[in-house]
């Protein structure tokens, strides 16, 4: 008799959804990207019958190519995504080369939490408030170090400068800590203190280490997710309009004009433009992929030359202080959003308020509650979807003993890795047609598509390194399956699934464009609305609806951390 057919009937019945579960967790994550890249395919050729185009042609590129402006912002797409990569890839790889073997390296782990949990739009507002010719940082040094009783004329810098810096700035704030996440979660994997004993015994200082021993095998870990980090710099659209060039924008933010625009065969270009950002996507990938392929191979003469040294001192306090700045900014961006949403005036050029009021906050009260709850209970719904599929994959992978990897975790990464834009307008249109658009399910269903590979990320290293001794304790005491996972293992990876679900929560409630395209403007988040605001001179009411938007994963973050302490104490 097999070990199945003397489980009970319940538990029989229960292990039939987790065989299905991998499967059907798999379709809801690529049954609508293939169907919106479908709809954004077919109008980028013409045909898009709501607005009377019937008939296949090349006119959207004809009219795409004939736009003014097209070239530079192809051209400042490709660098702001670029050198946003290059920089928080070099910044993740220097702190982890000169403090993975220190205490630094828990104190860096403490920090990411917050880092990572504040949505990048709302980083993005801070930092404009930052850095603007008017903002805290001026502020600090005038008059009495500058001399400057009006705020300066900066040409070319600040945010929206031409150049694309201030974007760069605010991407480099959410790309560093999700690689160094990422980067961590690769060092645990690789048996660290075997190489660096190994290491210092043939006399290599840490650095030399790190660069010669640990990179090779850790940049393969790092390799998925520094595509996505790349896709989404050069796809942004939020931080892009925040704070980002506008005459002209990145590819992305000109494509989403198009898209809004009144006249509705605009979107036929706007289609061709979002194929043209997709295959930029594609291209800019294979090059990055093939320049570190290049780099590895021209350094292996010096990899395998046995140069001792790599004590590093130096670049030990550069990355340190590189690290340092970020926090820092990331602290400051913060902090000035909250002190705008208290200010009733606040003249340049005083460092602080001369006045202080509530009044910001009682004015929107009724329109914050609205959009709230509208983000609370979206981002609820689509996290705890994805936490229930994640565990059921997971447990399907411990009764079968297979692992969701290999090919699989590019599946599982596609959402990042694919333009937001390049379906999600696709989507939109299939969602148009069946009369779904608009409606609080399909929302939810957007949401989950970019969730749940977070939630799975999350999740899988702690349940897959689950003692499966605990369970078989409890099953050895006369306990079914059922009650051993509900009494058993789940309590004890309660610290684990509420960081997951902290997680999930954060990235919902930074979710623009999908909220924008899914919910047609009947479902405003705290996100949209402040995305929509940016284009407005009004930084007390930006401040409220940032620090509110700041605050939900915050909060879901130290829930998190307070659930996980109480499980070890």
């Amino acid at each position: 008799m097999s070990g199945l057919s003397r489980q009970p009937v319940v538990w029989r019945i229960l292990l039939l959804p987790l065989a299905h579960a991998p499967a059907f967790t798999l379709f809801l994550l690529l049954a609508p990207i293939a169907a919106g890249l479908i709809g954004t395919l077919l109008p980028a050729f013409g045909w898009l019958p709501v607005v009377g185009a019937t008939e296949f042609s090349l006119a959207p590129w004809r009219a795409l190519l004939a736009e003014p402006g097209l070239w530079h912002s192809l051209g400042l797409t490709l660098w702001t995504g670029f050198a946003t990569t290059a920089l928080s890839l070099l910044l993740t790889l220097s702190l982890l080369a000169t403090c993975y073997h220190s205490p630094w390296l828990h104190r860096i782990r403490r920090s990411l939490a917050p880092l990572l949990a504040i949505p990048h739009a709302a980083l993005a507002f801070g930092l404009a408030f930052l850095i603007a010719p008017s903002g805290w940082l001026v502020r600090w040094l005038s008059p009495w170090a500058t001399g400057w009783e009006r705020p300066p004329d900066f040409a070319g810098f600040g945010p929206q400068d031409p150049w694309g810096i201030s974007l760069i700035l605010a991407l480099t704030l959410k790309e560093a800590p999700y690689l160094l996440f990422m980067g961590l979660i690769g060092l645990a994997q690789l048996p660290i203190a075997a190489w660096s004993a190994m290491a210092r015994s043939l006399g290599y200082g840490p650095i030399g280490t790190f660069l010669k021993i640990i990179l090779p095998s850790l940049y393969p870990l790092l390799r998925l997710p520094v595509f996505a980090a790349l896709t989404f710099a050069l796809t942004v659209v939020d931080i892009a309009l925040i704070i980002g060039p506008s005459t002209p924008p990145t590819l992305a933010v000109q494509a989403l004009r198009w898209f809004n625009d009144p006249e509705l065969t605009r979107r036929l270009p706007a289609a061709a433009a979002v194929l043209l950002l997709l295959l930029l996507a594609l291209i800019s990938v294979a090059t990055w992929e093939s320049a570190m392929r290049l780099l590895a191979y021209w350094s292996r003469p010096w990899l395998i030359g046995g140069r001792r040294g790599g004590g590093g001192d130096f670049a030990k306090w550069a990355a340190l202080g590189g690290g340092h700045l970020v926090l820092a900014l990331a602290t400051l961006s913060v902090s000035v959003m909250l002190v705008w949403s208290f200010a009733r005036r606040w003249a340049f050029p005083l460092m602080w308020p001369e006045q202080w009021t509530l009044e910001n906050w009682y004015g929107q009260i009724d329109n914050l509650l609205l959009m709230t709850w509208n983000t609370i209970t979206v981002g609820v719904a689509a996290t705890g979807l994805a936490l229930l599929l994640s565990v059921a994959c997971l447990e399907h992978e411990v009764h079968r003993r297979v692992t969701f990897a290999g090919r699989s975790v590019w599946l599982l990464y596609l959402p990042l890795l694919v333009p937001q834009i390049g379906f999600l307008f696709g989507i939109q249109v299939l969602l148009v047609w069946g009369h779904l658009d608009g409606g609080w399910l399909a929302l939810v269903w957007t949401h989950l598509l970019f969730v749940l590979p977070y939630v799975f990320l999350s999740l899988a290293d702690p349940w897959r390194t689950f003692d499966p001794r605990y369970k078989q304790t409890a099953l050895a005491l006369g306990t079914s399956r059922a009650r051993a996972f509900w009494r058993v293992k789940l309590p004890m990876l309660c610290g684990p699934v509420a960081v997951a679900v902290a997680v999930g929560f954060a990235v919902s409630v930074a979710q623009y464009l999908p909220t924008l395209f899914a919910g047609a403007g009947r479902y405003a988040t705290i996100t949209t609305e402040a995305v929509t605001l940016a284009s407005g001179a009004n930084r007390r009411i930006i401040g409220v609806y940032a620090v509110a938007q700041a605050a939900l994963p915050l909060l879901g973050f130290l829930a998190a951390l307070w659930v996980a302490r109480k499980r070890q104490s």
